[in-house]
């Protein structure tokens, strides 16, 4: 068991800590934030410390963190914060959720949050500071590289390479041996079958809309 501290006070911030004090060990007892962002003393029933002042009232010796940041900036700003709690002596706690389907041959870094219902298969790799969210799909021999974000039920096939700070959005499908450069963003809904290069964007159309409203379409359909 550790004693947590928390970089950060927003959405993210809360779902870790929910995760971390329901089905860890792990006590959640502060938070941190940049001291320009510090407009609160709690957070949570729990102090908020400068983060220039956190290592003060909470020793990284006694104390480990986790930086709860999302994907601001492609997850540059996580980077930061990664590193600078690291630059302090901290060390960075992984949560995974104990109903997560990992394998034991597989390797996670620190930092990392891994919700439920996983399916993370053998020789998987996923480096530090990554969070992949409920339902996803990382097949064998895959690699994940830092900071990267893999929202829920997102696959990515065997033996593909995602590059640091990725964003892989909802449902969206990485097929077999596809290398993914750094810093690509890839859309809800995206099918990538081939390779791509640093900075790739791909975003799938939204779906239009039928010509009939609601109550049309059930009339028609007799779907009442």
């Amino acid at each position: 068991m550790a004693n947590v501290v928390i970089f950060g006070v927003g959405q993210t911030a809360d779902i870790v800590s929910y995760y971390l004090e329901h089905d860890t060990d792990h006590e959640v007892v502060g938070y941190t934030v940049d001291r320009d962002h510090l407009n609160k003393n709690v957070h949570n029933g729990k102090p908020i410390i400068s983060f220039e002042e956190v290592d003060k009232t909470f020793p990284p010796n006694d104390y480990d963190m986790f930086v709860a940041i999302g994907y601001a900036n492609l997850n540059r700003v996580r980077a930061e914060k990664y590193l600078a709690a690291k630059s302090k002596g901290y060390s960075l706690v992984t949560y995974i959720h104990s109903r997560a389907g990992c394998l034991d041959q597989i390797t996670i870094g620190e930092n990392c949050f891994i919700l439920e219902h996983q399916s993370v298969q053998a020789f998987a790799v996923v480096g530090n500071n990554c969070f992949v969210w409920s339902g996803a799909l990382i097949a064998h021999h895959v690699v994940i590289r830092d900071h990267c974000w893999i929202t829920s039920e997102a696959s990515i096939g065997g033996n593909s390479i995602i590059g640091e700070r990725c964003f892989v959005g909802i449902n969206a499908t990485i097929g077999h041996m596809v290398q993914v450069g750094n810093d690509c963003i890839v859309g809800a809904g995206t099918l990538i079958t081939k390779s791509a290069k640093d900075g790739t964007v791909f975003i799938t159309k939204n779906t239009e809309p039928y010509k009939l409203n609601s109550e049309q379409f059930l009339r028609i359909t007799k779907m009442s």
